[in-house]
């Protein structure tokens, strides 16, 4: 039986008459798919169900207390609501059927100016790059635990906050956001600078519109996108990256250091509809360190705007290790060192999988080709830039 049911955060901000016409429309589909006779739900059930719909805890339903004659009837509503929900996550988390893996850019798109993104670096160390690894959940939810990256020269632990959990892919496209408007006020600076001006660094403080954000990430401007932001900044706020290097000389040593993925963030103005509208976050030292230097050159990256189309997590790692490693030649990972610096939870028969799924899309990634061929030690992943011949192939 397929619902294709609200989310619970769109049914968070239907109204309560909307809720209760919602379902009983619901009940009506269920009734009707499994034949049996509809029974609308009275105001005692609906209040029950809308509780269990928000927070799928059967206690809610309390049964015990229902009527003998409706018990059936919320039961089979609770387990329908249920199973269109793991079948969901199975959906959208677990490998499976090929499918696109950029999807179309916003309907009103073509009539908006958006600065094209460019990505810090984010080496804390010369010899260390966030890039080289995903320091975000392979998940379109919030991720649970650590994840851990034992690489040659440092180790890199990704913890997300007890509440919130990790942030995911997703997430990440606002630090995008945030160093690339950095990396343009730092580009303006310099042309102020070389005009004679004495032009001021740009503030350690970003303060966007929600709308600017969800924009620049190519997002639709719907109710859920900013519900999704808010919970998005909470993720971000809570994700701390450790990188403890290695030193592999006589004198053996380790220097960590630790940092959120952005700093303390503050909802500055709601709109009526109370929708999150413009907001403060405080940019990191280690974004803030690498990006506003007034000698040298920053350690920027500029990312095909198609990135923020990609649908897939694992995918959006596979552009970002392809932007670092492959540049404008070409790279190759083994599929064993792909799966240890992707993060994926996924069993390595699964992830090959998924890889594979990638390579066969119809739909490939913006600028690089990938293929998969066999390696001394195993399959290996080939990613070439478009525009590259092979002779410059680079091999980490």
């Amino acid at each position: 039986m397929r619902l294709n049911l609200k989310s619970r955060e769109d049914f968070a901000a239907l109204s309560l008459h909307e809720k209760n016409d919602y379902l009983q429309d619901v009940a009506r589909q269920v009734a009707h798919a499994r034949g049996d006779e509809f029974i609308a739900l009275d105001k005692d059930a609906l209040s029950r169900i809308r509780r269990y719909y928000s927070r799928r805890s059967l206690a809610d339903l309390r049964l015990e207390q229902v009527e003998e004659g409706l018990r059936p009837s919320l039961i089979r509503l609770a387990d329908a609501i249920r199973k269109n929900e793991i079948a969901q996550i199975i959906k959208h988390e677990a490998p499976h059927r090929p499918r696109e893996l950029v999807r179309a850019p916003p309907l009103d798109e073509a009539q908006l100016s958006f600065f094209v993104p460019s990505l810090y670096d984010a080496p804390i160390k010369d010899d260390h790059n966030l890039m080289d690894i995903a320091p975000f959940a392979l998940s379109k939810t919030a991720g649970e635990g650590v994840i851990r990256y034992e690489l040659k020269d440092s180790i890199i632990t990704v913890k997300g906050g007890a509440q919130v959990g990790l942030a995911t892919a997703y997430d990440y496209d606002i630090v995008i956001n945030m160093i690339s408007h950095l990396a343009e006020a730092m580009r303006r600076y310099k042309i102020d600078e070389s005009k004679g001006l004495k032009p001021s660094l740009p503030p350690r403080t970003y303060r966007p519109a929600a709308s600017d954000i969800l924009r620049f990430c190519r997002r639709e401007g719907g109710g859920q996108q900013y519900l999704d932001l808010e919970r998005a900044l909470d993720r971000l706020q809570a994700t701390r990256i450790k990188i403890t290097t290695l030193d592999k000389g006589k004198a053996a040593r380790r220097e960590a250091e630790a940092f959120p993925l952005i700093g303390r963030y503050k909802v500055v103005s709601r709109t009526h509809k109370d929708r999150i509208d413009l907001v403060e976050i405080d940019i990191p030292d280690w974004v803030y360190q690498g990006v506003v230097k007034t000698k040298g050159t920053p350690s920027i990256l500029t990312l095909n705007p198609d990135y923020f189309l990609i649908t897939r997590p694992i995918a959006k790692f596979l552009y970002r290790l392809a932007r670092k490693a492959a540049g404008q030649s070409m790279a190759k990972y083994g599929l064993h060192e792909l799966h240890k610096r992707s993060g994926s939870k996924l069993p390595r028969h699964k992830f090959k999988q998924a890889i594979e799924e990638i390579v066969a899309s119809t739909t490939p990634l913006p600028d690089y080709d990938l293929r998969l061929v066999e390696g001394g030690t195993g399959v290996v992943l080939v990613m070439t830039n478009r525009k590259a011949d092979e002779p410059g192939a680079k091999n980490p």
